[in-house]
């Protein structure tokens, strides 16, 4: 018998989606230490890392977010000392929790078919060239990209101009033989033997088959999401059609996924039956672009009634809002954007531009985003917050921010 279909409103399914991304706790009033990062990231799941450094690497964000002022150096540890998070491919580039290292080695053994362009080439086409990278990396240890660069395929600024013994190490890392020991200083991937990095513990587990590995990604990204559609389900770690729609009908036929209405969704969703169903959200947190509650723009438009583009590879004369704009949450609203930039050689946090959305009271909004870009001055170890003209929100920010 099928499970019957509940109705959620469109303001319920927001709180629920904020509440399955940690955004309706408080944060916490101690320092905060590597249990509570923890605790975020095993919520997320799924914490993307880009090379991006315009206010922050993207990955230390999502637990700012949610958590304040907290020390980078902790989150530094969880994947490059204490080892309970790995790097892999999940949805882009991530941090992962190690336990779902099993859950994604069906994606690793299937590298041939969920790899991408020169990866399989140089494996197809240069097998013994790859066989010595991986026997220098046995022999001589941790080693980093940039110590077997060869000249580069294509000229500087392409996308994915990797040089051979980069093409060489992200194979051998996307079929798990190798894996991110640590991140240098300047976030150079220092890959070593998955064997001498991740807990044995780990390792020792058995490999699921792919259809009970995809079931519990999918079942992962239920829990992360609180409510979502099959497409935003496929979408937290890149799943197949098949094997999520697979995965979505035997977790609704065990009572693990609820189908649900939701009021202005045009397409069936599931909810999480355990999620939380809070009656309000008090959150104020600014986004990073690649925050797993953002990540997703038609996802984002459907629960927040906002339009949200990434424009960094727009060019600066067609860009509307700027190039490294973040989402301002405000309860369980999207109320604003700002245009952020660290200038760490002055010690400001510049913003470049602020523009609230459509009907919100702009001196709210305004004293409570000065607020915000105040903690995170304070948290990126600068002096100063300076507002540009740009936006028709940057006057009363300015004065907000002055005031402080």
């Amino acid at each position: 018998m099928s499970a019957p279909v509940v109705r959620l409103s469109a303001a319920s399914a927001r709180r629920i989606a904020l509440a399955a991304q940690g955004f309706t706790g408080p944060r916490p009033g101690a320092t905060v230490g590597t249990r509570q990062l923890r605790a975020v990231v095993d919520r997320l799941a799924v914490v993307q890392i880009d090379s991006v450094n315009v206010v922050s690497r993207s990955h230390y964000l999502p637990a700012f977010s949610r958590l304040g002022s907290y020390p980078r150096a902790a989150m530094d540890a969880l994947a490059g000392t204490r080892h309970d998070l790995f790097e892999y491919w999940a949805h882009e580039a991530s941090f992962l929790p190690v336990r779902l290292h099993p859950h994604l080695r069906w994606r690793m053994a299937a590298a041939q078919e969920q790899a991408w362009g020169n990866m399989v080439q140089i494996q197809r086409e240069r097998p013994g060239y790859v066989a010595e990278v991986l026997a220098r990396v046995r022999e001589g240890g941790p080693l980093r990209a940039s110590e077997l660069a060869e000249p580069r395929p294509e000229p500087a600024g392409t996308m994915w101009n990797w040089h051979t013994g980069k093409v060489a190490l992200e194979w051998l890392f996307y079929t798990g033989v190798l894996t991110a020991r640590q991140r240098t200083a300047g976030f150079e991937r220092v890959y070593d033997l998955t064997e001498r990095v991740l807990p044995a513990a780990v390792l020792a587990q058995p490999t699921p088959d792919r259809a009970d590995a995809v079931r519990e990604l999918v079942r992962t990204s239920a829990r992360a999401m609180g409510v979502a559609t099959e497409t935003d389900l496929r979408d937290y770690f890149r799943l197949g059609v098949a094997d999520t729609r697979q995965a979505i009908a035997e977790l609704t036929e065990a009572g693990e996924l609820l189908p649900v209405e939701v009021d202005g969704w045009q397409r069936p969703a599931w909810l999480d039956p355990n999620a939380r169903r809070p009656r309000w959200v008090r959150a104020r947190a600014l986004l990073s672009p690649f925050d797993s509650l953002v990540w997703e723009r038609p996802r984002i438009e459907r629960l927040f009634g906002f339009r949200y583009r990434l424009e960094i590879y727009t060019p600066a004369a067609r860009r509307v809002y700027g190039y490294y704009v973040l989402p301002f949450l405000l309860g369980d609203a999207l109320v604003a954007r700002v245009d952020l930039k660290a200038d760490r050689q002055a010690g400001v946090l510049r913003v470049q531009s602020a523009h609230g959305e459509h009907g919100v009271d702009a001196g709210q909004v305004a004293d409570e985003l000065a607020a915000e870009l105040r903690l995170m001055a304070d948290w990126m170890q600068l002096e100063d917050v300076e507002v540009a003209e740009r936006g028709d929100l940057a006057q009363d920010l300015r004065i907000a921010v002055t005031a402080r």
